[in-house]
């Protein structure tokens, strides 16, 4: 068979794959793979913290440690004081548990035959909704229950124009909402799926060229292959980004809710 025809055949099946499936359980109460993923990730993420705050010393000797260190000081210094600015400290425990919780599900992602916990929207509708819940509770913190429904309409503006900007804003924060669930989800979810692209082509190819001996179909296994080698490296620095970006996000969102307008 044409190695195009067998890669046409094969892409449905690899969609499918990614559809969340019960793996623990029944369909009225059971856990699907990326929710068996979310919760290993939440394991090596407390695994981690809990095992570099034991061998944390005054003088850096393991680098292991010192990556995790400079993230979470990237987180402190980074993100917190520079997004957040006054009274930032009380925000990096938040910050940093959301950083590292998303870059280590994402690397996890990475293994081969593993899934990510953020490519599904249900995880990060998750995540989201912890980040909204706790930028809105510090913005009702800070101004109050009315001072902060106040605070969508800043001070100073024609009174005609305040219930519009109002609705504006309003609208503008429950959109964060959704905003930072799907943006997570959809640069995870479409980056695997590429990469499962060029896995099952590299395959595909050097599969059609062994059973009939074509040449031409073994060297074009190659190409593919670099092009999977390529985009493994790329969706590394994606899963990164996403992290960075979420939790720089969150700490935008928090600014805002808790600043005075």
């Amino acid at each position: 068979m044409n190695p195009l025809e067998m890669l046409a055949e094969n892409v449905p099946h690899l969609s499918a794959s990614f559809d969340s499936q019960i793996v623990i359980g029944t369909a009225e109460f059971g856990i699907t793979q990326y929710i068996l993923y979310m919760i290993l990730a939440w394991i090596v993420t407390c695994v981690v913290v809990l095992v570099v705050a034991r061998k944390l010393t005054v003088i850096p000797t393991n680098k292991f440690v010192n990556t995790v260190e400079y993230g979470y000081q990237m987180c402190r210094s980074q993100i917190g004081e520079g997004i957040i600015g006054h009274d930032f400290k009380r925000h990096v425990p938040f910050l940093a548990t959301m950083f590292f919780f998303i870059l280590i599900a994402n690397f996890i992602g990475l293994i081969p035959g593993a899934k990510t916990a953020t490519g599904t929207i249900s995880v990060t509708w998750a995540l989201a909704t912890i980040s909204f819940v706790y930028f809105n509770f510090w913005g009702i913190k800070a101004h109050g229950g009315i001072g902060y429904l106040k605070s969508f309409a800043p001070s100073g503006l024609p009174i005609v124009m305040v219930p519009i900007i109002w609705f504006l804003e309003l609208f503008s924060c429950i959109i964060r909402w959704l905003t930072l669930a799907v943006r997570l989800y959809g640069n995870m979810f479409a980056g695997h799926m590429v990469l499962g692209i060029f896995a099952l082509a590299s395959t595909v190819f050097l599969t059609a060229g062994i059973q009939s001996f074509d040449l031409v179909s073994g060297v074009l296994t190659i190409p593919w292959f670099l092009l999977l080698v390529f985009m493994y490296a790329l969706e590394t620095l994606v899963a990164f980004l996403q992290a960075y970006v979420f939790t720089v996000l969150s700490s935008v969102y928090i600014q805002l809710a808790t600043s005075a307008h």
